[in-house]
């Protein structure tokens, strides 16, 4: 796989911006949750102090505050949102039936003074008044009873606009006028539809339908409701919501709250939303917002407790509240696509009683809207800091490859076909890893040629080196056919010839050798200071040609190291410098110490350096001897640098400041731990 596609595939990293934005995101959505349910919680609690500033609005009837009667059989009536039309049919009414007594289901609201009620009765057989009957209603009817006890009969002769009759003790005493109605049949019974004012019920109705299933004379039939014919114990309460409580509640009903005023039997007193209006709208395109949908929505919240019967509001946060204390929870949005709905309710204390509960209602589009901006521009910014990354890394990759294949054509072209080095090798100047490894292969290929021109006069050397002895013994193998005198001579001239020969051999596996054994010493401590003493008076009675010095004050330098090593290093930077110097010139051994390191320094008058071959002069099969009848080829500094490169310490040559010779300086340390074994 070639660079460009590696980083192209490191690229796609990148992706881990995008990541951790939403990750941003979704705790910033998570952040704005909670300011969510502590603001809203916090309106729960402003408004239900309002609604304890306005308890009778709350309990119209201060006997049903303190009453602990059962729900069952109470009735509920809805504010209504517009006129009603008084005809018996179904059709202006909004929502689902209240509830449902076996055969008769109702429907009850409330607009001003008035009380709206639809009855819907399943009857396969419906049965007429007779209206011959004055005294006593007959046939199917209706029964209502008002808080004071007081029953009113709705019964018909045929379909259309019907009056309540008072009845007391099964007697008809007369009309209500007040109650007004209609009466229509169905395809599975019949419906009727009353009005009739609020304040002749006393809070309270009570109602039970009458079916005979025989002729219309007969008086008595089956009978279901929420009363008894006959009883004498009050009816269920009349429970329908207050319009001014829900007038003060609207103030606090804004950015798409809906807040609902419940009694302690959990009944809806008053309801107050904000118009659908009002909600600011976000101008995110729908597929964002979709997209910032899915990324927000974690777990799918539960879903909202559902109420079975209308007016009733059934919240675990509703239960805490009437226990007196304040909750909050999240539920899934009947709008559904993911939304999320908070429910918070506070209790309504009045002095030390907790009489009711405000639950407040909010979606969580308010909420994301004002982030969905935000969103849109960090995706935007997400893609354009990917995109431009990306493109980034692709143009980085494309010029490391571009200079990496440079050096690889150069790299081989080096070569040439006939074996020899090209010196067209480019350099770079730049300072990165790539530039090191151009200058690195320069430097390899500098040493390489140089390696190869040795090479190449290897031969001319070795001919050198080897035709004398070759001579010498050729000569005195003649002699020695030809019967010549003297044949000790000429035996002592072959032996001389292949002595010769065998140091050639050494010198050539020299380095080698000591490069092998150099590894295999284990260092010690020694007085290097006592070693230089002790070599100098060696060489002083072995270079008697030339005149020695040395140069040092200290009595003792305790070093760690091989001294037998240090030792042969000596005497190659001695037996090098004896070769170049003179007869009667002089040699200068000097050492010194600094801090953790020891100098030493051999310096001898002679021919200076060429500039060229002062950083090569330690290298193997390196000399710059022209001839000598000595064997040289090049290893004895050699030998010197893997000494020095075995004790961790560093070489160098460089000519006298005075020009009159060259000095070799070799550093070496004196810890233990720059030793290697």
């Amino acid at each position: 796989m070639t660079l460009r596609r590696q980083l192209l595939l490191v690229s796609l990293l990148l992706i881990a911006l995008p990541w951790a934005g939403c990750q941003y995101v979704r705790e910033m959505e998570g952040a704005l949750q909670s300011g969510q349910a502590q603001a809203l919680l916090a309106t729960s609690r402003a408004v239900a102090t309002v609604v304890a500033e306005n308890a009778p609005l709350l309990y119209p009837s201060a006997e049903r505050r303190d009453s602990n009667e059962p729900l069952t059989g109470q009735l509920y009536a809805r504010l209504a949102t517009g006129p009603v039309i008084i005809d018996g049919y179904a059709d202006g009414w909004e929502g689902p039936e209240h509830q449902r007594f076996g055969p008769v289901s109702y429907r009850a609201q409330v607009r001003g003074p008035l009380l709206y009620l639809l009855f819907t009765v399943v009857d396969d057989n419906v049965v007429y008044h007779d209206p011959r009957n004055v005294r006593r209603a007959s046939g199917d009817r209706l029964v209502l009873r008002s808080g004071r006890g007081q029953d009113y009969v709705i019964a018909t002769a045929a379909p259309g606009a019907v009056q309540a009759r008072i009845e007391r003790e099964a007697a008809v005493m007369g009309f209500e006028p007040r109650i007004r109605g209609y009466w229509q049949d169905s395809l599975d019974g019949f419906t009727v539809e009353l009005e009739l004012p609020l304040t002749m019920l006393d809070h309270r109705l009570g109602f039970y339908l009458v079916r005979n299933s025989g002729a219309a004379s007969t008086g008595t039939g089956d009978t279901v409701g929420t009363v008894l014919p006959g009883s004498r114990n009050l009816p269920p309460w009349l429970v329908y919501p207050s319009a001014e409580l829900a007038t003060a509640l609207t103030p606090f009903a804004y950015a798409g709250i809906e807040l609902t005023a419940v009694d302690r039997q959990h009944w809806a007193m008053a309801q107050a939303r904000s118009d659908p209006a009002d909600l600011p709208r976000s101008e995110t395109p729908w597929l964002l917002q979709a997209l910032y949908r899915a990324i927000l929505n974690g777990a799918p919240p539960r879903a909202q407790p559902t109420n079975t019967q209308v007016g009733q509001v059934l919240l675990p946060e509703l239960d805490r509240a009437l226990a007196g204390e304040a909750a909050a929870a999240w539920y899934a949005s009947p709008a559904g696509g993911g939304r999320k709905l908070l429910a918070t309710a506070a209790p309504v204390v009045l002095g030390d009683e907790v009489i009711g509960a405000v639950v407040a209602r909010q979606g969580s589009e308010p909420y994301l809207s004002l982030t969905d901006r935000a969103f849109s521009r960090l995706l935007y910014y997400s893609l354009l800091a990917m995109a431009l990354s990306a493109l980034g890394l692709l143009g980085y990759a494309s010029w490391l490859s571009w200079r990496i294949r440079r050096l690889s054509r150069a790299s081989a072209r080096v070569i040439q076909p006939d074996g020899s080095l090209d010196d067209s090798f480019p350099v770079s100047r730049s300072r990165d890893e790539i530039g090191e490894l151009s200058r690195q292969y320069a430097d390899l290929l500098a040493r390489l040629r140089d390696y190869t021109d040795y090479l190449r006069s290897l031969s001319r050397k070795l001919s050198h080196e080897l035709r004398t002895p070759i001579a010498v013994i050729q000569s005195s193998l003649d002699n020695l056919d030809a019967g010549a005198e003297q044949n000790d001579v000429y035996v002592q001239r072959a032996r001389e010839g292949l002595s010769r020969l065998g140091n050639i051999l050494t010198a050539m596996s020299e380095a080698t050798r000591l490069e092998e054994s150099v590894h295999s010493n284990r260092p010690e401590a020694y007085d290097l200071a006592r070693l230089c003493a002790e070599l100098f008076e060696a060489y002083r009675g072995l270079y008697k040609e030339h005149q020695l010095s040395y140069d040092s004050t200290l009595e003792t330098l305790p070093a760690f190291g091989v001294p037998d090593l240090v030792a042969q290093m000596l005497d190659k930077l001695l037996d090098n410098a004896a070769s170049f110097t003179p007869a009667g010139g002089s040699i200068r051994l000097a050492l010194a110490h600094g801090d953790g390191w020891a100098e030493l320094s051999v310096s001898n008058e002679g021919p200076l350096l060429p500039a060229a071959m002062q950083q090569q002069l330690f290298d193997s099969m390196v000399s710059v001897r022209d001839r000598s009848d000595r064997v040289h080829l090049g290893l004895g500094l050699h030998i010197v640098r893997l000494i020095v490169d075995f004790h961790g310490g560093g070489a160098c040559a460089e000519n006298l400041p005075d020009h009159s010779g060259v000095v070799f300086r070799i550093r070496l340390p004196l810890a233990a731990a720059d030793a290697r074994a």
